[in-house]
Order: C-alpha cells, then structure tokens, then sequence
C-alpha cells in the first residue's frame, strides 16, 4: 500500500494537528506516510514537530496554488489541508490541479469557501439552504434607528476575534464604523449561550462527525476551556450544516441557543478548530478518517459517537531550539 502523505499548510502553532497526524501515520494503524508543513515563519513551533517542511511562496503570490501542486507532485503527498483562515478559498481555487499532482483538497468547493469566510455571504447562503442566521445587515443599507441593539459590528472578512465591536446604540455603532479598518456587517449579538460544534465531511460533503462543545472560556478568539457534550440537537444542526453546504474536510461551526432554541450559526471555518485537542480526546478520530479517505476509504459516519463530558484546559508550552551548523533544531530541554 503507497504512503499517505499529508501537507498541513500555515501551520504555525498547530503542533497539535501536527502530532495527531504522525501518530496516525506512524503507529499500529494500517497506514503509513509523512506529515509534511509549511511556514513562511522560520521559527513556527510546527515546522520542528513535523516530518519534513515544504517551502511555498506567500499565500498571497499568484502562484501559491501552482507551488502546493508541485509540492504534492514532489512529496507524494496524498491530502492537503489548511490550518489558520489564511488559505481555504486560494487552495480550493487551486483544489483541480492539486488533484491533477495526485492529492486531494479537504475544502468544500471555492464558492462554499469563500462564503465561509465573507460573514455576508455566509449570512446569504446560510438563508438560501433554511439553515439559521442571526438578522444581519450591510452597514450602509439600513437604518441604525431601526436596528435591534444590542449589535455587532464584525469585519465581513475576519479572523482570531479581530475588530469586533459590540455596539449599545446607533452611537456607538457610528464610532466603531469610523474606528474599524475593515469592511464590516451589523449582525444582531444574540443573547443565550455559545456553542462550537467540530465537524468532519468526506470529500462528497457527507457528514462523518460533529462533536459539540461547551465554551467555558476563550481569549483572542481561541478556546482555552472547553467541554465536550452529548447534545443531538447541536449533532444534527452540525451534520445539517455539513450536507446542506457539502462541507468537505475538517470545519467548525459556532451557534448560539436559547431556551433549547437555536438562534443563529454565527460562523463557519473550513478547517479544525482552535480546541482540536478537546473532540481529538472525545474519540473524534478525524486525522484517521481523513487518512483513510486520502487512502480511498469511505469511513462510515459517526454521528454522537463521542465521548460528553472530556474537559479541556490549557497552558503554555514551548519549543526549545539550538542553533548550529545546519541551522536550527531541537534541544532536550534541561530538567
């Protein structure tokens, strides 16, 4: 059986993924193969905890979709997956020739990706499939009197929590209009509680996994404090969500619910969550799935199968570098 390579890209801090791949695919299951990463940031904690690193031009060059194919081509890399916000919709633009190169894209099609990422679009798309969205507005094409505060202003394309206001009053939200660099949306803050609901489609958008959470405590928009929960009804929006959408690969969704009601799906990521290590320990299983997949597996669903009741909460760490004659490299801490 040929290796399965897998090339995370901008994978930053992600050592977490990282080690779930290489455990699959170098432990006691049926596959084996490399796990590859790119940075553009020579001290990234992942590139030090991966098997090998490719070199890719910014995210931004015309040519970044073309570079991952010829990595693919090269390495022999069999599934490919973003792990920040920074490339989802330029990889599953780029998804047809990285095919052609041997590897499949876990992204849902360009336009689902984009849509995931515009709060706008997804707002639309969400409406167009009778999936629920809280009341939001372009900013220039209501009126502020008649707005229902209080309300958000969010950036239509943001990420890590980042120029988000809440706005009080027509006030407040006329300042942070003017304050906020970025092209926003006014969506309604819903009141209730905050769920996240970690996701896996196949590549034919059926659901394989939703695992939901409990959103004990966050900072900068990464979860730090989190439950796993036996919630069907969040596992059914989840999977709804996944099917309506055709959500290929790994994604997040993020609700609010009230009085056993679900209010809004507030955002979409096409990519693992900021607590990956919480479903990973309920049993989620998804760097398996997705390998056997990659393999041209078909994984059954598993649908609730998770454990409720796995608690999350983190700390720092950290990874000690050396530098010498072939450059940087890992040093055993001293105890």
């Amino acid at each position: 059986m040929a290796d399965v390579n897998v090339l995370l890209t901008c994978a930053g801090q992600r050592v977490d993924i990282v080690r779930a791949f290489r455990a699959v695919l170098g432990g006691d299951g049926p596959h084996r193969g490399r796990v590859l990463v790119s940075d553009l940031d020579p001290l990234s904690p992942a590139l030090f905890a991966a098997d090998a690193v490719v070199e890719l031009p910014a995210v931004s060059d015309p040519g970044y979709g073309a570079a991952v194919a010829e990595a693919c081509r090269a390495e022999g890399v069999r599934a490919v997956l973003p792990l920040t916000d920074l490339d989802p919709v330029v990889l599953a633009q780029a998804a047809e020739g990285i095919r052609a190169a041997g590897a499949q894209v876990f992204l849902p099609d360009a336009h689902v990706a984009l849509g995931c990422q515009d709060k706008w679009e997804c707002h639309l798309m969400l409406q167009a499939h009778g999936l629920p969205s809280p009341p939001t507005w372009l900013p220039d094409e209501v009126d502020p009197a008649e707005l229902p505060y209080p309300v958000l202003l969010k950036p239509r394309l943001g990420f890590a929590g980042r120029h988000i206001h809440r706005c009080a009053d027509p006030d407040e939200l006329a300042f942070f209009r003017r304050y906020s660099p970025a092209e926003s949306v006014v969506q309604r803050a819903l009141p209730g509680l905050e769920f996240s609901i970690d996701c896996l489609g196949d590549l034919d958008g059926r659901a394989l996994g939703a695992v939901p959470r409990a959103m004990i405590q966050s900072k900068g928009g990464e979860q730090i404090k989190g439950e796993t929960l036996d919630d069907p009804q969040l596992v059914e929006l989840a999977a709804a969500t996944v099917e309506a959408l055709r959500l290929a690969g790994p994604s997040t969704i993020q609700c609010f619910r009230e009085d056993g009601r679900v209010l809004g799906i507030t955002d979409i990521n096409t990519r693992f969550g900021g607590a990956f290590p919480l479903p990973q320990a309920a049993g989620a299983g998804y760097p398996a799935a997705i390998v056997a997949i990659a393999a041209g597996e078909r994984p059954a669903p598993r649908l609730g199968e998770h454990r409720p009741g796995v608690v999350m909460t983190r700390f720092l760490d950290q990874t000690i570098l050396e530098r010498g004659a072939a450059g940087l490299a890992p040093v055993r801490p001293v105890v």
